[in-house]
Order: structure tokens, then sequence, then C-alpha cells
């Protein structure tokens, strides 16, 4: 065994020993737990060796050694093994994300965010992307009522908006089916920015006898297309970081709950980026997360960008199992919304 690979197989013992027990990890751990093939002494000697390359630390000088930020970045990019999901855990991931709604992209994330929290035991986080772009895909206007028509607005990023207009008298739904074709003829494919003056006044001039029509959809559509640009963060399963001993100490629980309780630190934190992101630590650009590790990814909308979700917790996550989680996961919205755009 070379030396340098020989490094890398206590490092990789050390980094998931602690990740396991969360307890600093000593040379005779090693040489009990892992067929090595060498000595505790030889243990000790390299471990020397990878706490003065920066891999590991020693927090008290009696005690052994935990990975560093920079360990575990070795670990994630080079010693890792992504395990496969099993069958149960694909066919869960599979029922709850498909049965989650149908044509309903904030009820389908919310029930995957709810399902990575569950799975890896961590604090799921979801951002919805800020799209400043939105367009009108589709309008519908249904009759419901004697005076009431349902409006259905649809936009590019797939959200989907009810809101119900009342009316003086009946409309014939030949009239309405006109309606929603000069509708759909002046808007389809108009972000907010591009609903200008202009556009206000053809419509204006085309609906002259249904003012009243007029007068209720426009006001819905400027907030509806405010609404599919405006950014949310959600979050599920905060209290699971006492899933981790270390957090039963308040000072450090309180840190991570003011973190996850600022929105500010959490727009920078969960990026939108292309596969998945692993920041480490240190990585993070924010300082009061430099404890905390975020492991993060896109899911699609025909084929656009529409959020991000991923976990946020302490430097020993299991890294493997979550990354796996959040691929199939991520895998499985991005079917669906597929689906949704293809059966439109």
């Amino acid at each position: 065994m070379e030396m340098e690979e020989r490094k890398l197989k206590i490092l990789q013992a050390i980094i998931n020993d602690y990740i396991n027990n969360g307890d600093p990890v000593g040379s005779r751990t090693i040489a009990k737990k892992y067929d090595l093939g060498i000595s505790s002494a030889t243990i000790r000697n390299e471990m020397a060796d990878l706490e003065e390359m920066g891999y590991i630390e020693q927090l008290h000088t009696s005690s052994g050694r935990k990975p560093s930020d920079k360990g575990y970045r070795l670990y994630v990019d080079k010693l890792m093994e992504v395990p496969s999901m099993s069958i149960e855990e694909e066919m869960l991931i599979k029922a709850k994300i498909l049965d989650s709604a149908l044509y309903e992209i904030d009820k389908i994330v919310k029930q995957a965010m709810s399902l990575v929290s569950e799975m890896t035991k961590l604090t799921c986080v979801v951002k919805s992307l800020s799209a400043k772009k939105s367009c009108i895909k589709s309008i519908n206007l249904i009759n419901i009522d004697s005076n009431m028509i349902l409006c259905v607005f649809i936009t590019d990023s797939g959200m989907i908006k009810n809101s119900v207009i009342r009316v003086k008298s009946i409309i014939e739904n030949s009239t309405l089916e006109r309606i929603t074709n000069i509708l759909n003829s002046r808007l389809k494919g108009l972000t907010i920015e591009q609903i200008n003056l202009e556009v206000i006044s053809n419509i204006k001039k085309d609906l002259q006898e249904y003012d009243h029509i007029f007068d209720c959809i426009i006001p819905n559509l400027y907030d509806i297309l405010k609404e599919a640009d405006s950014t949310e963060v959600y979050k599920e399963g905060t209290m699971n970081i006492f899933n981790y001993p270390e957090f039963k100490d308040i000072e450090k629980a309180k840190e991570f709950l003011s973190v996850i309780d600022d929105r500010r630190i959490l727009d920078n934190l969960f990026n939108p980026s292309y596969g998945i992101t692993v920041n480490i630590g240190n990585e993070n650009n924010i300082e009061e997360a430099k404890e905390f590790s975020i492991v993060s990814s896109v899911y699609k909308y025909n084929g656009r960008p529409l959020g991000t979700i991923g976990i946020i917790g302490p430097t020993r996550i299991p890294y493997s199992k979550v990354i796996k989680v959040i691929m199939e996961v991520v895998d499985q919205i991005n079917n669906n919304l597929n689906k949704m755009n293809n059966s439109e």
C-alpha cells in the first residue's frame, strides 16, 4: 500500500467514524474497527501527518481527531461512495411526489421538501427562484354561476392561480370563449414588464362591451405575475438538528436556529447551480454559516430553473446519503413537471 493511499484510507475511516458517532477519533479506534492491515503506531504517525496537512483537527491535546472542512471536501470529491437507494426508498419518493398534487408545482415541491427532511433527518430548505420574466401561458374563463366567472391563469413557470369574478348577469359560453380568445391573443407570452399602457388600451378597446370583466381581470393579472416573480423560501424539519448531540449545547443550537430564521442568509446560501452543490463550513460565503454544510440542487420546469432544494446541517452530515436523496427527489420533481408540460 503506497503512503498516499494509506493516508486516504485512514482519512476515510476517520470521517466515516466521526459522521456516524460524533466523537473525536483516535488511532486505536481506527486500528480496532477498520481492517487496514497496519499498526496503531503507524496510524498515529499518519494521523499526525494528516493533521499537519490540514485534513483533520485535534480539539484537545488528549483527544482524538475530527475532520476539518478541507478533510470533508476531499472526502466528498474523492473518497465518498454514493450508495444505491433501496427499492422501498425509490418507491416512497415516486409515490409521495407523484401523489402530491398534479398540476400544482408549489404542492409538489412542498411535498418533496417534507420528504427530503424525513429521509435525511435534517432541515430541508426550498428557495423558489425569482424569474422576473414570468409570462402568461394561458388564460381561461369558465362560467360557474349566473353571476360568477372563474378565471384560471397559467404562467410559463407552471404557476396556476384561480380567481373568481362577479358579473352583473350571465354571459353566454360562446361570448366567454370570444373574450378568452381575445385575452390570450393579446397577453400570451407577455411578461409583467411588457403589459404596458398600449397593450391594456388595446384589450380595453376589444372588450369595450365588457368593461366590468376587463376591470376585474387586469388587477388579477398583475397580482399573478408579481407572485410568480417573487422569491419564496420554505423550510421543513428545523428541529431535526437536535438529532445531533453537539446541538444540545444551547449556544450552538441558537446559532443554527438564528441562521434558519434569517431569510437574507438562506437567500444567499441556497443559490442555483448545475448539478449537486456541496458547500462545507468555511466555503459558505456567510459568516454565520461557517460551521454548517449545505447540499442543494436545482429543480426545473420546461428546462427552466424554478428553484433550489437542499439541506442545511452540521459539517458531519452523512454526505453520501444526503446527496443520493436530493438527486433522486430532484429527478422525480423534474419528471413530474415535464409530464405536466407535455400534457398541456
